[in-house]
Parts: structure tokens; C-alpha cells; sequence
């Protein structure tokens, strides 16, 4: 499960926009990716089976907002950015987005974001505790004609749930006609807002790019709205384990390709014909072959979570995998995890047992999501 003591040692944790915002509506601030964050406000499994029901609001504006550009326009950008994105970003419409995948020289994941054409521009959305690494890394990896603008004025407001459409829509008409993972430029009040129909919850939802100095206004206004109520970390937490999505630093990291966290997906069709990204040796190899471990789901006997760490064991009680997110899931009314094990032991079904804290657990690897996602994939 989430770790809330992520914050760099060395610096004292940033404050978001909406800092004071969330203190007066009692949200508990915690330490994480290097900012003060609300964890929850009235508790973690009310707010989950909330956002299940109707719809939340999340404050992620910590997550690093990346805008390129090329004199050259967007289609030199995105061909530079295929040298290490998986994913066919030359072939994004326009208001398009994709998820995908900064990949290092060996194929190791450095970080999972998303990618949108923005008529002459592509924006990305990465990961906050690693934006500043990943800025590093295309500054070194992509042409010098490519210009990256972090937008550290702006806010990141995501709306999740069933009813958020009902909601966010009454503020701003027409962004019901957008689709999941499209994008579009809206108006509120004045202030210029960018949403895509996206997030990481696995419902229907939007995340909403507003300027900071709006921000607070545009959070009241939605919590005008019956359907929504604020929402703290501890519950996206939970409700992106359920949904089966991975969290970077916890079940991705540089040691992991692609392959291993079962996230063949972001590798086109196009990209791995041509075999030109970083990493193609390995990660098409391995995608031929099978990786030696793979990223699972386990639903986890009893009642009692098993938390990252805990350790896969074979029937001697040796090590073979290990537990990369675990908790309690509420709408299951069960403990579920993720973890990484050899490969012939990841088909559903199959059981294993988990050693944390001397203590033995069973388990049963099950196919993921675990709770169905509800993304909105065509126009009403």
C-alpha cells in the first residue's frame, strides 16, 4: 500500500496550491513525493466507497505538467519523443492522449505518464516524486530543438466516479462529449481549463489542468456539486490497487521492463515492428520469450492486508517474489495485493504464500483489475 513517507530526506516538502484549501476542510497532510498531500478527510474506506457510488475530488497537482514544443512543430517532437516512449505518439490526433512508458537505454521503466497532442504541442502528465529526473533525462535524451516547459503554475484537479460527468458538466457544458482518453480546452469563469477524460481510479472520470491562482474557486465550485466530496490519497491509493494499476516506485521501477509488469499494451504494433526505442532488444526478447517474473494480482485469505515488502516464498520458504502494493480493498471486502512471481506461477488460480513479519499468509494469484474498470469509451 501506499507509502506517505516518500518525501525526499534532504528538502522540506513543498506545499501545493490548494494547501490551505484542504487544512480548513480537514484533510490529515502527510509527506509524500516531496509535497504535503491530504491522505484522507473523513477516512479512507468511507472516501473509497464514495467515489465507487458518486464522485471525488482529488488533488494531484503535485504530478509534473510537461509541455514541448519544436520550431518544427508537434510531429518533431513526438518523433523525438519515440526514441524513448514505447507507444506511436507520431500517430496521436489531435486532443488525443496515450499512457505510456520513459524507458531507459537497458528497457528498464524509468517512470509511466500520459501523452497528449495539444494542436501544436504535446503535453505529458508524470509521475511527482519523478518529474524532475524525467525533465533531466529528455534534456539529455531529446534534440536540442525541443523545448520543455514545466508548468509549476499550474493546478491538477482529477474528478472520479459514476457521477462525475453529472457534476463537472454542470460547470463546464460540453465535457461530456469528451471520451476516454481524449482531451480538450475549456472555459470556467474566465479561466482557461484543460481536461481530459482520464484518471486513475478505473471510473469514469477527468483530470482538470486550471492555474493555480483559480484553483480554489474552481475546487469550491465543484464541491457545490451533490455528487462530489473531497477525497485523500489513502483511497486512490486503495482505488487504483483495485483497478489494477500500477504506482512508479512501488510496482514500477527501473529494474522492471514493460514485459515483467504486464503492460505489453503501451508497445504498438508500429513501435515494436520497427524496434527503435530504448531498450527494444531486451524488452521484444523477453516479450517472445516470457520475462522470468510478472507483475500479478493475489486476493489474499483472511482479513488481515499484507503490505509492500512481504516476500513470495516457494514451499521451502525460500524467496522467489516479492509484494510490491498490498492493502484492503473495500468494495471487495477483502485484502488484495500485487507482487512480482516467476512466471510459470502467475496464471489465476494458482496459490502462493506470503511472508511478512514472520507471519505466513495464503494466497491466490487473480486476474486483474479486480474490479471491473468503467472508463466512458463512446459518446452518449
Amino acid at each position: 500500500m501506499l507509502n506517505v513517507e516518500d518525501a525526499p530526506e534532504e528538502l522540506p516538502p513543498q506545499l501545493l496550491p490548494l494547501d490551505a484549501w484542504h487544512r480548513a476542510r480537514g484533510g490529515r497532510m502527510v509527506p509524500f513525493a516531496g509535497y504535503e498531500m491530504p491522505v484522507q478527510y473523513e477516512g479512507i474506506m468511507a472516501e473509497h466507497l464514495w467515489v465507487r457510488k458518486s464522485a471525488g475530488l482529488f488533488d494531484v497537482s503535485h504530478m509534473g505538467q510537461v509541455v514541448l514544443t519544436s520550431d518544427d512543430g508537434a510531429d518533431a517532437v513526438a518523433l523525438a519523443l519515440e526514441a524513448v516512449l514505447p507507444g506511436d505518439v507520431t500517430g496521436l490526433g489531435d486532443g488525443r492522449m496515450r499512457y505510456s512508458l520513459l524507458l531507459a537505454e537497458d528497457g528498464g521503466v524509468l517512470d509511466d505518464l500520459m501523452v497528449t497532442r495539444r494542436g501544436d504541442e504535446l503535453y505529458m502528465v508524470v509521475n511527482g516524486a519523478t518529474k524532475y529526473d524525467d525533465i533531466g533525462y529528455l534534456l539529455d535524451t531529446l534534440p536540442d530543438d525541443v523545448t520543455m516547459n514545466l508548468g509549476e503554475e499550474q493546478a491538477l484537479l482529477a474528478v472520479q466516479g459514476p457521477k462525475a460527468v453529472d457534476a463537472l458538466a454542470r460547470l463546464v457544458p460540453g465535457v461530456e462529449a469528451l471520451v476516454f482518453m481524449t482531451a480538450g480546452a475549456f472555459d470556467w469563469n474566465g479561466a482557461d481549463l484543460w481536461i481530459s477524460r482520464s484518471g486513475y481510479t478505473g471510473e469514469d472520470g477527468f483530470e482538470v489542468s486550471i492555474s493555480a491562482e483559480h484553483a480554489a474557486a474552481f475546487a469550491d465550485a465543484l464541491l457545490e456539486q451533490p455528487e462530489v466530496k473531497p477525497i485523500g490519497l489513502g483511497a486512490r491509493d486503495s482505488l487504483r490497487l483495485e483497478a489494477g494499476l500500477p504506482l512508479y516506485g512501488h510496482d514500477l521501477d527501473p529494474e522492471t521492463t514493460p514485459v515483467m509488469a504486464d503492460l505489453g499494451f503501451a508497445l504498438s504494433k508500429r513501435r515494436r515492428e520497427a524496434a527503435d526505442f530504448a531498450g527494444a532488444e531486451r524488452i521484444l526478447a523477453e516479450r517472445e520469450a516470457g520475462p522470468a517474473s510478472k507483475r500479478v494480482g493475489l486476493i489474499v485469505a483472511g482479513r488481515q492486508p499484507v503490505r509492500e515488502g512481504a516476500t513470495v516464498v516457494d514451499a521451502d520458504g525460500a524467496e522467489i517474489g516479492r509484494v510490491t502494493s498490498g492493502g484492503f480493498a473495500p468494495s471487495l471486502g477483502s485484502p488484495i495485493a500485487m507482487a512480482y512471481v516467476p512466471a510459470a506461477l502467475a496464471a489465476p488460480g494458482t496459490a502462493v504464500r506470503l511472508v511478512q513479519r514472520g507471519k505466513t499468509h495464503d494466497a491466490t494469484v487473480a486476474a486483474m483489475p479486480f474490479v471491473p474498470h468503467r472508463y466512458v469509451r463512446k459518446a452518449a
